[in-house]
């Protein structure tokens, strides 16, 4: 009985281990294109959050908090047009949400409510029933709730301490979807993959990867970005199962070799296929430190005219760079070896910029190099 159950676990095991090999080899098609025209939609409102804790906006700073306050007042049938209103509860808010495909009317989105004027703190707030507009200026839902603020502030005499951001919060289920957008996959003959990366290589290995299991031309790459899909020849399904057929096969996407820099906070990402041909490197800097330690002089015991006095103090440090030294890196070395070779020299995130902006001018860095 123990070799047969030790035999069964050993296979187990190596079928494991080959699924996720086979799984980290690539990408499902489904993690790298989209299919066109199945899309969120981007929803905007603005509204009021009343409930505040004398933390809205001053209605003397901001005059469109009190003019929405006023007209929402007047649909209610109070008119408060020529009072001397000074409420410190109420506060001006944009509302934004994503309307994802398909949505029905009926269902439920999360929204996102941030300060207009000049409120302080939107914790305890609800917002007023507002609605949300699409692009083409119709009103696809409503939003309504309390919402909720991760940030908060505390103001003493002598001072405050903020954490996050307080005058600005989230509706969990907060809008009702009122109007649909009309998209239906059964009305279509075909349709079209977007590549989240364009690359003519990717787009080829896609076409391949559906024609191949399908075991009949069925797509066809029309540009770096997108693969166009038709139902297979002899098979009558509908365009929802096809997809759902062919976005769990594994693709390993290709890219060209790139460098992005982002100069402000000195992040460095170098991609896999980046070659260097050969060139030597040297780095080194002149550093020049200077501390001060002052130092106190006092008088002899039971002196009459010495005095204390602050002596200054000078240490002065030269830094010539002369323990840095130069590396030859040969033709076609990898990432492992560029990064090896750099860390070598001591080189930090900010020289190792220059460094790789020399190498792009010298001809020497077989790459793009994308500076943000």
């Amino acid at each position: 009985m123990a070799p047969r159950f030790l035999y069964r676990w050993i296979g187990a095991l190596i079928l494991v281990f080959a699924m996720s090999t086979n799984a980290n080899a690539g990408s499902r098609i489904k993690d790298i294109t989209s299919v066109e025209g199945v899309r969120d939609n981007q929803l905007i409102g603005y509204g009021l959050v009343v409930g505040l804790n004398g933390t809205g906006d001053t209605l003397q700073n901001a005059p469109f908090t009190r003019q929405s306050l006023e007209a929402m007042l007047e649909r209610l049938g109070i008119n408060t047009r020529d009072a001397n209103m000074r409420p410190k509860n109420v506060a001006a808010v944009m509302v934004v949400a994503d309307l994802a495909a398909f949505a029905r009317q009926g269902s439920r989105l999360d929204v996102l409510v941030s300060s207009l004027g000049d409120a302080d703190d939107l914790r305890g707030g609800t917002l007023i029933a507002t609605p949300l507009y699409g692009a083409d200026g119709e009103v696809y839902a409503v939003a309504q709730g309390s919402v909720a603020v991760a940030g908060f502030t505390a103001t003493g005499d002598a001072g405050s301490v903020t954490q996050g951001v307080p005058t600005s919060g989230r509706i969990a289920n907060g809008a009702i979807v009122e109007r649909e957008i009309d998209f239906e996959l059964s009305d279509l003959t075909t349709i079209k993959l977007s590549l989240t990366n364009p690359d003519f290589t990717t787009a080829r290995r896609i076409a391949f990867a559906i024609n191949e299991f399908f075991g009949t031309p069925t797509a066809t790459p029309l540009d770096p970005a997108t693969v166009l899909l038709a139902r297979p020849m002899g098979m009558d399904i509908p365009l929802f199962e096809l997809i759902s057929q062919i976005e769990h096969l594994v693709v390993e996407p290709d890219s060209k070799a790139r460098v992005i820099i982002d100069e402000r906070s000195g992040v460095i990402v170098i991609g896999d296929e980046v070659r260097i041909d050969t060139v030597a490197i040297a780095q080194g800097n002149l550093t020049i430190r200077i501390s001060e330690t002052p130092q106190v002089s006092q008088p002899a015991p039971f002196s009459e005219n010495g005095e204390t006095t602050v002596v200054p103090r000078s240490e002065i440090e030269i830094d010539t760079g002369e323990d840095k030294r130069l590396t030859m890196l040969q033709t076609g070395v990898s990432l492992q070896d560029l990064v090896d070779g750099l860390n070598a020299l001591g080189v930090g995130p900010r020289d190792m910029i220059s460094i790789l902006q020399a190498l792009k001018a010298a001809g020497a860095m077989q790459a793009e190099l994308v500076i943000m």
